[in-house]
């Protein structure tokens, strides 16, 4: 008599991003409650009322507004580079490669060279906020259309050109700053250099609305975003117009840069250190972890910088000096380690 063996199905195989998942959710719970408290630090630490005076609730508001520049910021930062890395198909470049500071700090110099230095406070307010916006997003906007629309579109020939344009920005800058006085060369340096402090309360609901719809955009677009991190000819054969997909997301990602770089001032290297620590912490490549971990990141990295430096250190101006400063050290270890672009 033969024996009948029965063997047991083979176990269930798990995807590896099903794996992955439960393992994120401790992660981002902490890194909420980490942001949490990084604000509520920031808004109650070291007030000299005691809290639920009048006093308390005044200091309290005034504080809001840095904290409120703070998640604009982080949020601007962060989703932009992700989504610049996503459409580039490359984690070295960062949005600024495209000329967006040159071109701040362009039309800054340009304000103090033809109408004195005096200009930027003058014309301090939500117009001047909104037209250079405008003029960011605009000039993104017809770059990537003529440049990638047509039948020879090239995103490296458009990275390219926007190196150029960067370059020439820079140089336009340099020869007007020259000619300037010392006094004038003064005030327009301290507009130069990213600053939390630099923003103004009547700005954030404006900035934070525009902030809200492109990330509710960007939200709904997140499996598109996954289809298009897997290439060209991939993306093309599951349906995507690739070309048009680009330049939406390229055009999301100015708006973004342009409402921070507004806000604070040019700010190089900080989404780049974000989006790479969350490509490493999350471990996953589908942009509905990344993207919101991204978020989380940047917001407790500057709030509790902020607070270090102003509580700690008393130094709270230097954060901006500091991320810029860590972000290129970043930069330069992590292209040494790769290799390659």
């Amino acid at each position: 008599m033969h024996e009948t063996v029965t063997k047991a199905p083979p176990a269930p195989v798990r995807p590896m991003a099903a794996a992955r998942r439960p393992r994120l959710w401790p992660r981002f719970v902490i890194l909420t409650v980490l942001a949490v408290a990084a604000a509520v630090l920031v808004l109650t630490w070291d007030i000299g009322p005691a809290p639920g005076t009048r006093g308390f609730w005044l200091i309290v508001n005034m504080r809001v507004v840095s904290v409120a520049t703070i998640v604009i910021v982080a949020a601007c930062q962060a989703v932009a580079t992700v989504l610049f890395h996503t459409a580039t198909s490359n984690r070295i470049l960062t949005p600024s490669i495209m000329g967006f500071d040159a071109l701040y700090v362009v039309m800054q110099t340009g304000l103090v060279f033809f109408f004195g230095a005096d200009t930027l406070s003058r014309t301090d307010g939500l117009p001047k906020v909104v037209l250079q916006s405008l003029l960011m997003v605009g000039f993104a906007t017809a770059l990537y259309t003529w440049l990638f629309a047509g039948r020879r579109g090239d995103l490296h020939v458009m990275l390219l050109i926007g190196v150029v344009f960067g370059i020439g920005f820079g140089a336009l800058s340099t020869f007007m700053q020259r000619l300037l006085t010392p006094s004038e060369f003064d005030i327009l340096s301290a507009r130069l250099f990213g600053n939390l402090s630099n923003s103004h309360k009547e700005y954030l609901p404006w900035a934070g609305l525009v902030v809200i719809v492109v990330l509710a955009l960007v939200w709904q677009r997140r499996h598109r975003l996954d289809v298009l991190a897997l290439g060209r000819e991939t993306a093309t054969n599951l349906g995507l117009h690739f070309k048009r997909e680009i330049i939406v997301l390229l055009i999301l990602t100015a708006v973004l840069i342009s409402i921070s770089t507004t806000l604070v001032g040019p700010m190089t290297f900080f989404g780049f250190i974000i989006a790479t620590l969350s490509y490493q912490l999350v471990g996953s490549s589908r942009h509905w972890h990344v993207l919101p971990f991204a978020f989380l990141l940047g917001v407790v990295t500057l709030l509790g910088g902020y607070f270090v430096l102003r509580h700690v250190f008393y130094a709270a101006g230097l954060l901006s000096v500091i991320i810029e400063f860590a972000g290129g050290l970043f930069f330069l270890i992590y292209l040494l380690r790769k290799g390659s672009l």
